[in-house]
């Protein structure tokens, strides 16, 4: 061989190998990922639910992922335009997805549609509605009319009728059982006038934003239930407390003023104006402890509401909360970060994904926290397809 030819090539095969060991190291890296979230809140059920995006994401990093979480949340509920300038700083960052659990559905369209035509898949958290006018790549949660009838018939329950909570026909359940909307109805649907007519309370309704899609949707679930049995009375106004826990004390506080006795039950259509619906209540030294055998016209009120955190399993624990119906802030979370990382790897995720609105009660509160059973994530087969 000629020799001044050798070198040129041994240089030539060294070169080669070291480009294909960069080139190696660098399909090994991880794909890098940013994903956007823009909650109403980071507080109670957004608490829950942020957590629980942080902890599928980091789920994600162990196992050959880079992915970013960016929360930004606005400072209130009815803080609207802050909600859409989160959204437009997103965009202009270039995030993979936006994940957004809107504070006010119509004020944030045109801004979800214009992320959506700069190529950034939208994630819709806490509701399963289609959004007109957005594109959205799928919607995690749960039908909230669906989570107001539920939040019903538990007080049903509680005050004479059929199920697993008060002075009714005790019914026999699985330790694993869905309290869902298909079980309350199975309970419900027979039912006679007369034995309609003997589930009897009085009761008043904390709301959430006045008007708003949410709270209009969980208004209505609690009326297409309790409407139907005339020993249901609800008495004064419906308060609205927007969503907040100090002004759903201020609901409860009206509440007490206005009825010294025979306030059987509140019902708050949130989590955290349910809490501070409660802690009046207690402060008054009027709060119904769980019973089977509730106080009618007593002095005492019992008090259910919707969404469930750590917080209100505690209480709910302690039988300070009577029922509650739980939304799935833990499964928004965790499902909400492998949603994002497929959609940011090219993947087809569902375009709903329903959690059932289902009850939590003295009984079975545990099985929601502080330990909630979550299905595992198959990272390898989301990173085997990941484009």
């Amino acid at each position: 061989m000629n020799k001044k030819l050798c070198i040129p090539f041994v240089v030539l095969v060294v070169v080669s190998t070291i480009l294909a060991a960069f080139a190696s190291v660098a399909a090994e890296e991880p794909k890098k990922i940013v994903i956007g979230w823009a909650p109403p809140d980071i507080t109670g059920v957004f608490a829950t639910a942020t957590n629980f995006f942080q902890a599928s994401v980091d789920d994600a990093n162990k196992n050959g992922f880079d992915v970013n979480l960016i929360t930004q949340s606005v400072t209130s509920h009815t803080a609207f335009a802050d909600q859409v300038a989160i959204i437009e700083d997103f965009i202009q960052r270039n995030v993979d997805v936006i994940a957004i659990s809107p504070v006010e559905v119509d004020v944030v369209k045109p801004v979800l549609q214009r992320a959506v035509e700069a190529g950034i898949p939208i994630i819709v958290v806490n509701m399963l509605e289609p959004i007109e006018g957005v594109d959205a790549s799928t919607y995690i949660g749960f039908d909230n009319t669906v989570g107001g009838e539920i939040s019903a018939y538990a007080v049903l329950d509680y005050f004479g009728g059929p199920g697993v909570l008060g002075s009714g026909e005790k019914v026999d359940i699985a330790e694993d059982q869905y309290l869902d909307a298909e079980f309350w109805k199975g309970l419900y649907e027979n039912l006679s006038d007369e034995e309609k007519s003997n589930i009897k309370a009085r009761g008043a309704i904390i709301e959430g934003i006045a008007g708003d899609f949410f709270s209009n949707a969980r208004l209505q679930g609690f009326h297409n239930v309790v409407d139907e049995f005339p020993g249901i009375e609800l008495v004064g106004n419906t308060c609205a407390a927007d969503w907040n826990r100090e002004k759903g004390v201020k609901c409860m506080e009206d509440f007490l003023q206005a009825n010294a006795t025979n306030l059987d039950f509140v019902w708050a259509a949130s989590n955290e104006m349910g809490l501070g619906a409660m802690l009046t209540a207690q402060s008054a030294n009027r709060l119904e402890v769980a019973s089977e055998t509730p106080t009618i016209g007593d002095e005492t009120v019992a008090v259910f509401t919707n969404d469930l955190t750590p917080e209100s399993v505690d209480r709910i624990a302690e039988g300070k909360i009577i029922a509650e119906t739980t939304h799935g802030f833990a499964d928004w979370g965790w499902f909400g970060g492998q949603f994002a990382v497929q959609l940011a790897c090219g993947e087809t995720v569902p375009s709903t994904y329903d959690i059932r609105p289902r009850t939590a009660y003295l009984v079975n509160a545990r099985q929601f926290y502080p330990t909630p059973v979550l299905p595992s994530i198959d990272w390898a087969e989301i990173g085997a397809n990941c484009k």
